[in-house]
């Protein structure tokens, strides 16, 4: 074959191959690939998340750790505070709130001195017994500290006044001298002229040791008999300066029931403000808290009327304690009362019986003033407790106290403001009015509404205003105005921080309410 054979095959045979092989006439199968469809997809939905139930924090009790010491006076050292009162008890405190005893009793084994039995047994001698009553402790220039004490037979005005010596606040305490007589019947008094005449001259007991803004040394003093004196002191020894007697004469005398004098000076106002209490210290006793002022430590103190205190005494020709001459005077703090409990409250209704006998002291880190006491308690008998309430400046430079005992903002669960703004103070409130009287009666607390227009509603009407800065003035339709402050205290009945508004008149009665609820 050929080169054109062979190539002419090859073609024949492609041909056959390319016809199908057989040359059938059937059509051509056609092979189709269907398209891809992707896969319906549900859309993801997100589950349905319930945010949980915002559960407000419960406010829980606040609690205390209470002490016993009568006539309780402050002193601050380091961030402890300090009180020291009568039988030589003592106790101690951080926080105004809980206190610890530290001492009790006039035994051999008290700390505050090394037997005090025998090393105040001069004392004992001369006042016939073996007691101590309200005493000051203050710390002198040099870093001792001075503890003015003082013994008084009870049924008269027979006392002595001396002075101890400590390295530490606590103790142990040595005696330096007596500085200080009284009740020598029939004998030349302190002042080294006259025979000692108790309607004119004083029970020397109740001391209280202060500075001036100068820095200058003084001490108050004084119970009952003729009034209360003060004596200028030397800052070196902690003793009167020499040549005073018994000092100036400050209030009270004829046996005026005037006691427990505590000067305070206000480096805001520039007042000193004289702290006494008028009545008896007992249960039965109806002791109420006053304050006068003065531009001057030693005086001349005047309440808001401008009373000067040194005509303050009882009338010699009427029985003896003679309330009624004393009672218009000064700017009554408080006095016997009760809160009554309103709708969800629960607990002993809180109040007072003869609270006084107080100190005082101003934190100038917070700016805040403390007022220190003793009470008694409703229907308690003669249990009595130290309590701190906190004072405040009202638009007329007077001191004015918080309706509850001390609890600082801090301890709310939930954050609180100390400014009150005009929209809180609308609202329901239990009133107190403690009146002007020395009386053992309890003032109860009444049913007022503060409305937000403005006026006054319930047990008494009037008006009230929200001046800033929690300044608050309040009319009552029978009482005149008052002029007060706005804080949040912490009310146990309610267990709850409350409004509360503490107020007084130009004629020395103060108001205190606390909100109860819309």
């Amino acid at each position: 074959m050929n080169r054109r054979e062979a190539v002419l095959a090859l073609g024949s045979a492609m041909a056959l191959a390319a016809c199908g092989g057989g040359g059938s006439d059937s059509a051509p199968v056609v092979s189709v690939t269907p398209p891809v469809v992707p896969p319906v997809v549900p859309p993801v939905v997100p589950p349905v998340v319930t945010p949980p139930e915002v559960v407000p924090p419960v406010q829980g009790a606040i609690t205390f750790i209470n002490a016993s010491v009568h006539d309780p006076s402050v002193i601050k050292v380091a961030d402890t505070y300090y009180v020291f009162g009568s039988h030589l008890a003592a106790a101690k405190s951080t926080d105004l709130m809980n206190w610890s005893k530290i001492a009790e009793g006039v035994n051999a084994s008290n700390p505050l001195f090394n037997n005090v039995v025998t090393s105040l047994a001069d004392t004992f001698a001369w006042s016939q017994v073996t007691g101590l009553w309200a005493p000051d402790v203050i710390q002198l220039d040099n870093g001792k500290f001075a503890m003015y004490y003082n013994s008084c037979k009870g049924d008269s005005p027979r006392s002595a006044m001396g002075l101890a010596l400590a390295d530490a606040v606590q103790g142990p305490y040595l005696n330096q001298k007596i500085f200080l007589k009284s009740g020598m019947w029939g004998q030349v008094s302190e002042d080294g002229v006259t025979i000692y005449d108790a309607l004119t001259q004083p029970n020397v007991v109740d001391p209280n040791t202060f500075r001036d803004a100068a820095g200058k040394l003084w001490m108050i003093y004084g119970s009952y008999s003729g009034g209360i004196f003060i004596l200028a002191m030397d800052p070196a020894t902690g003793l009167p300066v020499a040549g005073q007697g018994y000092g100036q004469h400050v209030i009270g005398g004829n046996h005026s029931r005037i006691e427990g004098a505590y000067v305070l000076y206000s480096p805001q106002t520039q007042y000193y403000y004289l702290f006494t209490s008028f009545g008896g210290l007992d249960a039965n006793g109806a002791y109420n808290m006053r304050v006068a002022r003065s531009r001057n430590p030693d005086g001349p103190y005047v309440d808001a009327k401008g009373k000067d205190m040194r005509q303050v005494k009882s009338n010699p020709a009427l029985p003896l304690f003679d309330d009624a001459s004393i009672a218009p005077f000064g700017q009554k703090l408080m006095g016997n009362h009760q809160f009554a409990l309103a709708t969800g409250e629960t607990g002993t209704p809180l109040g007072y019986v003869s609270p006084g006998h107080n100190s005082a002291v101003y934190d100038a880190a917070t700016q805040q003033y403390f007022l220190i006491f003793h009470t008694r308690f409703p229907n308690t008998g003669e249990l009595h407790e130290i309590r701190v309430h906190e004072l405040f400046i009202n638009a007329d430079g007077w001191l004015v106290a918080a309706p509850f005992r001390y609890v600082p903002l801090s301890k709310s669960v939930t954050p609180l403001a100390a400014p009150v703004a005009a929209t809180e103070v609308a609202g329901s409130y239990k009133l107190i009015n403690h009146g002007k009287d020395i009386s053992t009666a309890l003032k109860l607390s009444q049913s007022i509404t503060l409305l937000a227009n403005g006026t006054i509603t319930g047990a008494q009407t009037g008006t009230w205003q929200h001046q800033g800065s929690n300044l608050v003035a309040i009319t009552l339709a029978s009482g005149g105005l008052f002029n007060g402050v706005l804080s949040r205290q912490w009310d146990g009945n309610a267990n709850a921080f409350v409004v509360t508004f503490t107020a007084q008149s130009i004629d020395g009665v103060s108001l205190w309410g606390a909100r109860t609820g819309n």
